[in-house]
């Protein structure tokens, strides 16, 4: 996707990874936990270069050779496809914990690898790390540098031993991130556990990018992939499932589910993943209403509909329960799609282009105001024994999302039945599918 260059931080699992990773990108994107093993995907960020431009930072998960659980193997191949695409490989170390066997492990597989590594050894704020860090000398691979990246001891001097292995800076580091996401579709995946979001995601951008199970709770982190697609630059970020907070039960859940109601932040559209065997639940419903909340676009994703026998009845009973269930995003569209077999699944690339002319639409003040009136002409607010209430003028106040305000000789506020009857209104007539509305009343004299 980029010439930037790319580091990619790997180490045996609970050595600081993801602390570091954040520390790099001065973000909070990676999950930090005391738990090992909470980091399972690829997390990927940008950071500035201090010598000039920026680079690609990749997150991986704990590294380990022996398969002692059903998500090792799957973690490793994971980070294995990282550190092949990696300019600069970073392997991080306890240093706390000294050498140990795992890690001269690891360093045996980095050193048939092309990329140059740069040996780091974590927890240098703990007395007598740093004056052991020499040690992990003896892996191989180089000097070590001793850094803490909780409390950001020894960063600068991390920097100078990664550029020493990175070309001359191609871009300008005052605007390259910015730029990165100036023209970016930012496409939030949200759904309840196990509705196949991450199948999705892998299907989307064509790749087995992110880990795919049967057991729900597998993602945890929200994990950013970027495609191009007829010439426009796509961000998707798969989520964990977000469950009721009465179901997140450990840690690294809760943070996750915090992670994913985050993402929502830097969404411009969201796909809302529903199974299509299961169908409409309580959760759909409310999964949904966190996007529609945070004034995000939004497409209804059917999924596994490969698993459906009767689909004719399934479709219509599907289409009852969303009208019913999702009221507020009514007009959404909805896409029927297997991410098993990527059947439908191309549909969604045209839908997201709608929804982003759609979101980002900003109408003329005089094609508003002739929608408004007429709405208003067409059906009066009540007066309740009142003068009638008068509709003097509208203005759009910011996009997106789209948001409307209306100067009224009313002095209080309208029904709001009255007030979505005006927003769908507007929602027809100025081709707003799928994307929510705020509109706002101002008392005026006349």
């Amino acid at each position: 996707m980029s010439p930037q260059p790319v580091l990619v931080i790997v180490g045996r699992p609970n050595v600081g990874k993801s602390t570091l990773f954040n520390r790099l990108t001065k973000s909070r994107r990676a999950l930090v936990h005391d738990l090992p093993g909470v980091t399972r995907d690829r997390i990927i960020g940008e950071a500035r270069i201090p010598g000039g431009g920026t680079c690609t930072v990749v997150d991986t998960g704990g590294l380990l050779l022996d398969d002692e659980d059903r998500w090792i193997p799957l973690i490793r191949s994971q980070a294995m496809s990282a550190v092949e695409t990696a300019d600069v490989v970073i392997f991080l170390l306890d240093g706390d914990a000294g050498p140990i066997p795992e890690d001269r492990e690891i360093a045996e597989v980095l050193r048939k690898r092309e990329a140059p590594v740069v040996v780091v050894v974590n927890k240098a704020d703990r007395r007598g790390v740093e004056l052991q860090a020499e040690e992990f000398y003896r892996l191989g691979l180089g000097r070590p540098v001793a850094i803490s990246a909780e409390h950001g001891m020894g960063i600068a001097e991390l920097w100078e031993a990664i550029e020493e292995h990175l070309g001359p800076a191609s871009e300008s580091p005052d605007d390259s991130l910015e730029e990165s996401f100036a023209d970016e579709l930012r496409v939030t995946i949200i759904g309840r556990p196990n509705v196949g979001k991450s199948s999705l995601l892998n299907r989307l951008v064509g790749d087995e990018r992110v880990l795919v199970s049967e057991v729900p709770g597998t993602t945890r982190d929200a994990v950013d992939v970027v495609v191009e697609r007829d010439q426009t630059r796509i961000r998707f970020v798969d989520t964990a499932g977000i469950r009721r907070k009465g179901r997140t039960d450990t840690g690294p859940e809760v943070l996750s589910v915090v992670q994913a109601r985050r993402s929502l932040e830097r969404a411009q559209i969201c796909l809302v993943v529903i199974d299509a065997v299961e169908g409409v639940t309580r959760q759909d419903a409310h999964v949904a209403g966190y996007a529609w909340e945070a004034g995000r676009a939004i497409a209804v994703v059917i999924n596994k509909w490969d698993l459906v026998e009767d689909r004719a009845d399934a479709a219509r009973d599907l289409e009852d329960a969303l009208d019913r269930d999702l009221a507020f995003a009514r007009s959404a569209p909805r896409v029927f799609v297997s991410a098993l077999t990527g059947r439908g699944v191309g549909r969604l690339f045209p839908t997201m282009s709608q929804l982003r002319s759609a979101y980002q639409r900003r109408p003329s003040t005089s094609e508003l105001n002739r929608v408004l009136r007429a709405a208003w002409q067409h059906r009066p607010p009540p007066s309740g024994g009142r003068k009638e209430a008068r509709l003097f003028y509208a203005s759009q106040l910011r996009h997106p999302p789209p948001s409307f305000l209306l100067f009224t000789n009313r002095t209080g506020p309208l029904h709001f039945s009255y007030l979505r009857y005006l927003e769908n209104t507007l929602r027809e007539a100025l081709g707003l599918a799928g994307v929510p509305i705020r509109v706002m009343i101002r008392g005026r004299d006349s």
